[in-house]
């Protein structure tokens, strides 16, 4: 692995870390929380690193993720300062902080269960179901969690 893939691993494990924390302490992931802070820096820095890695020669899967990641943190932030949506900024700030661990948790189980343990890896095949399965596991998780964050933030709503 190369000096940028090993920042860019440390940032996102820094990122996932500070963000399940924030998520079981506060419900849910803003840039008012310190962890919070940390944890949408983290992501931000991982997800402009991962588009300068290109191990497989060109854009791939890991790209497109951190496209959506950015999307999302720009969404994230973008809703609270309009107005006319203030409605339904908490909860649109809510599914996109929440939407980028979903991202970062795809090229973590892929990778790691690509590479690890080293010289033996779990799996050798990009294209393992095992693999899709994680994937449908960690977008069910996903959903019902911002369920549950939709539902604290409309009983915790400021009127």
């Amino acid at each position: 692995m190369t000096l940028l893939g090993w920042i860019h691993t440390i940032i996102a494990i820094i990122a996932l870390l500070s963000g399940f924390y924030t998520l079981v302490v506060y419900k849910v992931i803003t840039p008012e929380q310190k962890s919070g802070r940390l944890y949408l820096l983290c992501t931000f820095i991982a997800a402009v690193t991962a588009l300068m890695i290109y191990k497989h020669g060109g854009f791939g899967p890991g790209h497109a993720l951190a496209v959506l990641t950015l999307l999302a943190l720009a969404g994230g932030f973008v809703v609270t300062k309009i107005p006319a949506l203030a409605k339904i900024a908490d909860y649109f700030r809510a599914l996109c902080f929440s939407g980028t661990l979903l991202f970062h948790m795809i090229p973590a189980i892929t990778d790691g269960l690509l590479r690890l343990p080293v010289g033996d890896p779990v799996l050798t095949d990009p294209q393992d179901p095992l693999l899709k399965k994680f994937y449908l596991a960690f977008l069910v998780i996903f959903l019902v969690g911002y369920v549950m964050q939709f539902l604290w933030l409309k009983k915790h709503r400021k009127p």
